[in-house]
């Protein structure tokens, strides 16, 4: 028996309220989870015991909190509140079904938005300043690893799509542009933004320090967090800017 239109629009619906339920959650609980790893200010890494991995717990030299006590702690979770938590609900904030802030007028769910992309923002470069700072004191490289390149340029972009981001709320600095294309790029170059700092954060999950201390089928539950958020934010993306720009020609 087919679908009446009708019934396929609330089960769209209702899809899309799940999921972006489990959004809200995903973004709020991995860093959480991150927090239980790092223990962020202390002296003591979670180092897991590794069993099929390694020799088990990491010596205090290879270690990337001897340095320094408590240092790299701070690194995980501070990136895992940027691209996890802040900017998934910074996001979120638009969506229709979803967003904690859907009865609020648009210009407060705007000012929201970009104070959740500001703390956002922040964290990232506290984490980039940290973990720069660790390797320096252990003498290691900078940026050598696709983790530390990916961060990196999510980092950097982070802060131009903040910048550019300016430009919405005085759209008279671009005389030439309309405001709807000025929010058609800020939301796709912003896609991108998000992707890059998810990616950054999957990249994360493959080092030493996460597969030694995250092991088995938490490992791949884990990975599955920044992917639940990034399907959604691209779906929520997607269905207020590209599709309806499509459907418009």
């Amino acid at each position: 028996m087919a679908l009446t239109a009708e019934t396929e629009s609330r089960l769209y619906r209702s899809l899309r309220v799940a999921a972006g339920a489990a959004a809200h959650l995903v973004a709020l609980g991995f860093p959480v989870a991150v927090a239980v790893l790092a223990r962020p200010g202390s002296s003591e890494c979670r180092w897991g015991r590794g069993r099929g991995r390694g020799e088990g717990r990491m010596s205090q030299r290879t270690s990337p909190c001897a340095s320094l006590p408590g240092l790299f702690s701070w690194h995980p979770l501070l990136m895992a509140l940027a691209f996890s938590f802040l900017m998934t609900e910074a996001l979120l904030i638009f969506s229709p079904e979803t967003s904690l802030l859907r009865s609020f007028s648009r210009k407060i769910r705007v000012r929201a938005h970009w104070a959740l992309q500001l703390l956002a923002l922040l964290c990232a470069l506290l984490g980039l300043a940290i973990i720069t700072y660790n390797k320096h004191l252990n003498g290691k490289g900078h940026f050598v690893t696709w983790h530390g390149l990916t961060g990196l340029l999510a980092v950097l972009y982070t802060g131009g799509q903040c910048a550019g981001g300016v430009l919405l709320l005085y759209p008279k600095l671009m005389k030439n542009w309309t405001l709807a294309k000025l929010k058609l790029y800020h939301a796709t170059s912003g896609l991108v933004g998000y992707l890059l700092g998810s990616a950054s954060l999957m990249l994360g999950m493959c080092s030493l320090w996460f597969t030694t201390t995250v092991t088995g089928a938490s490992w791949y539950l884990a990975m599955l967090c920044p992917l639940v958020t990034s399907l959604v934010i691209m779906n929520q993306v997607s269905n207020a800017y590209l599709y309806r720009k499509r459907s418009q020609h």
